[in-house]
């Protein structure tokens, strides 16, 4: 609501042009819908080079790592990733009884012996994540990393990770994560503001955005 009354308070001082910048769309999970509500432009940003690029420098066995999916969803995410790591991917089926809560997971692929990335665009609770992160250990991976898009972090979320066996919960700063981290060490941040800053430049230029899907600017 706060967003519409500025578009609309620059429609009013007769501005040419509005261009909404929404790091975390709020309210909205990534679902698919039959049909979208509105039918403005819109340019979708990736944290996909900002992730590999961590990945690189600071897993040391990257080389040997698979990346992993939490849900059937996510396949095309971490067969992207995977591929432009020259990894192989997984991922892991799961079921559930009603929201936040998983029944069963089911692992698609083998993890012995491997790092396990598992890569997904958002945590709430966070109780799929640490599931699937037992659910790895147990298959015989070496070590668990968690890397998402948006961390929420709600409810037990941060006692979940605490508990969890991961390595690393790494999100990036679509939403401020200090106060958290200030009660678990092992959330870390990937910074995406020069994305979201070369993406401003470029739109008010009238240039593509596209080269922001695969390169991270400098």
């Amino acid at each position: 609501m706060e967003l519409l009354i500025m578009i609309n308070a620059c429609k009013i001082a007769s501005s040419s042009r509005v261009t909404a910048v929404i790091p975390c769309f709020p309210y909205a999970r990534q679902d698919k819908k039959d049909k979208g509500f509105f039918d403005i432009p819109v340019d979708n940003l990736y944290a996909e080079p900002a992730v590999l690029q961590w990945i690189r420098e600071n897993i040391a066995e990257w080389k040997n790592c698979i990346i992993v999916s939490p849900d059937a969803g996510g396949a095309k995410r971490v067969t992207s990733i995977a591929d432009r790591l020259n990894v192989e991917f997984a991922l892991i089926h799961k079921e559930r009884k009603k929201a936040n809560e998983v029944d069963r997971m089911v692992l698609v692929g083998d993890v012995k012996d491997r790092v396990a990335i598992l890569v997904d665009d958002m945590a709430d609770t966070c109780g799929t994540i640490c599931h699937a992160a037992d659910k790895l250990l147990s298959a015989g991976a070496t070590k668990v990393y968690a890397i998402l898009t948006h961390g929420i972090f709600s409810g037990p979320a941060i006692s979940r990770i605490n508990n969890a066996a991961f390595e690393a919960v790494v999100v990036t700063n679509t939403i401020p994560q200090e106060d958290k981290m200030k009660h678990c060490t092992k959330i870390q941040v990937i910074d995406i503001s020069m994305i979201l800053a070369e993406a401003i430049r470029r739109t008010h230029n009238g240039e593509s955005v596209s080269y922001l899907f695969s390169h991270v600017p400098l």
